[in-house]
């Protein structure tokens, strides 16, 4: 919780005690249900809270926009971003069904009214929105024909609608064909070591190929 406090000094009493109350609901489900590594449910804050809170870093989301969290797995990074923003609505997608169904759990244990949950791959979901979030599920040419006419036209933010993905590594080749990809690096908001190769991908809806 202390990262989270130090880089979110502006949350609310009831988005901390959401926060507070996150590891205690993955670590009790996650001994029923496997979504999250060992190692990292004891990292939990660090490795899957403050990295899927790097998308804030990066984009502000505003009070009725809407974002869809693609393979979410276990609620990443759609669940803390979905404390983070709470005018937001977020839709979590996953074709995985035990790994919803602990998403589901969470979200009623953390009472999030601004999450919906579905059970299907992403080219069943006939829905539009402002951005589309990720974490590492697919290359990033798979992951844009998943998405494809899944982003609103109209913008609203400072960033372009499309798409904002977690990433790490070398990018050079899998965003060559993308030349109006942007890549930020976490290290740039976050100290800790974690972060040295963790980046944010934006891609704006409308790319050049």
């Amino acid at each position: 919780m202390k990262e989270i406090l130090q880089h979110f000094p502006e949350l609310t009493e009831h988005q901390k005690s959401q926060f507070e109350a996150l590891a205690g609901l993955y670590k009790d489900w996650n001994l029923k249900i496997n979504v999250v590594s060992r190692k990292d449910i004891d990292e939990i804050y660090l490795r899957h809270v403050l990295h899927s809170l790097g998308i804030a870093k990066i984009q502000v989301f505003k009070p009725g926009s809407s974002v869809m969290d693609v393979g979410t797995g276990g609620g990443f990074p759609g669940i803390p971003l979905a404390i983070l923003f709470p005018e937001t609505q977020f839709h979590l997608v996953d074709s995985i069904g035990k790994k919803i169904k602990v998403v589901n759990e969470v979200k009623e244990g953390l009472a999030l009214e601004n999450v919906k949950t579905s059970n299907c791959r992403v080219e069943e979901i006939d829905e539009q929105y402002d951005f589309i979030v990720s974490r590492a599920v697919a290359q990033m040419e798979t992951f844009v024909r998943w998405v494809k006419g899944k982003v609103k036209k109209k913008s609203e933010h400072e960033l372009k609608n499309g798409i904002l993905y977690l990433k790490g590594g070398d990018l050079t080749e899998e965003l060559a064909k993308y030349q109006t990809a942007k890549i930020y690096e976490l290290s740039d908001y976050f100290d800790s070591e974690f972060f040295d190769t963790k980046k944010v991908v934006h891609l704006p809806m409308k790319f050049k190929g």
